[in-house]
């Protein structure tokens, strides 16, 4: 007799999660929900850290300079936003997990995490050095995957969780020079997916934000390069670079009961440059 395939109907469709209540009359409306930003001290970490507070977030920044993070929760903590700071290594699987529970022994579990430190080298493929390889994987790879094992538990307990992985426009597209980096970052990719299969059921959701070129701090050798800069502008169908605070309503959207059926998907903010032949 041959057997129903896996997913043929049977007694498993019974515990499925059922669908969240949508009881915010606001969806993306953040209020009560706890997020934790890694990388949050500049750039694009930040300016989703700010979006996520003005969208009515407790927002936990996240980077290993404690002096930086203080200066970048200030501006958030004047316009109104909650906001606190965590101090630790993102690529120490020990310091996340002794972080995490610091975070939600003072706030509760957490309800978002947007996993967006990362570091760039630039150098030749023949030129590279293996240790920079390993620093790249190390933190723009592993460590989400180190992040998303320590937020688990929390997120488990409460059936709900959006972890927000930070791909790049080099998760789809190659350039000279950053193999490594665009190797991570096309892992992030596939890491969003499996992650997004394997949670699913208990309504945790994962997706991944791949932006393309923004005016941040890790952009600043290639901003001096005014060729480089007409470049983007003449790749780019918008004819310009993208500024961070463009990449929060995006964050927002993942982070809310907004994008309640979606996940396992990287969006590409990049002004249309990943379309444009």
């Amino acid at each position: 007799m041959a057997t129903q395939p896996a997913h043929a109907c049977d007694n498993r469709a019974l515990a499925r999660p059922p669908r969240p209540p949508m009881t915010r009359t606001n969806p993306f409306d953040l209020t009560g929900r706890v997020a934790l930003v890694t990388g949050a001290a500049r750039g694009l970490g930040h300016a989703i850290a700010a979006g996520l507070a003005r969208a009515g977030a407790t927002v936990v920044l996240n980077g290993r300079d404690a002096a930086a993070l203080a200066r970048a929760a200030e501006p958030i903590a004047k316009t109104g936003g909650r906001t606190d700071v965590a101090v630790f290594d993102v690529t120490d699987a020990a310091a996340v997990k002794a972080g995490v529970a610091a975070i939600e022994a003072k706030h509760g579990a957490l309800d978002i995490v947007v996993n967006n430190a990362g570091i760039q080298r630039r150098r030749p493929v023949a030129e590279f050095p293996l240790a920079d390889f390993d620093a790249i994987v190390e933190t723009n790879l592993k460590a989400p995957f180190i992040v998303a094992q320590a937020v688990l538990p929390g997120m488990r307990k409460r059936g709900r969780g959006s972890i927000v992985n930070i791909a790049s426009l080099t998760s789809e597209l190659a350039r000279p020079n950053i193999v490594p980096y665009a190797a991570s970052k096309g892992g992030i990719r596939q890491m969003t997916r499996g992650l997004a299969v394997e949670l699913a059921p208990l309504g945790i959701r994962v997706n991944a934000i791949a932006p393309g070129f923004f005016k941040t701090d890790m952009n600043q050798a290639l901003l001096a390069d005014a060729e480089f800069v007409a470049w983007v502008n003449l790749r780019t169908p918008m004819k310009r670079w993208g500024d961070p605070d463009e990449l929060a309503g995006i964050a927002v959207f993942l982070a809310s009961d907004a994008s309640s059926y979606l996940t396992g998907q990287t969006i590409y903010v990049d002004g249309g440059m990943s379309v444009n032949m």
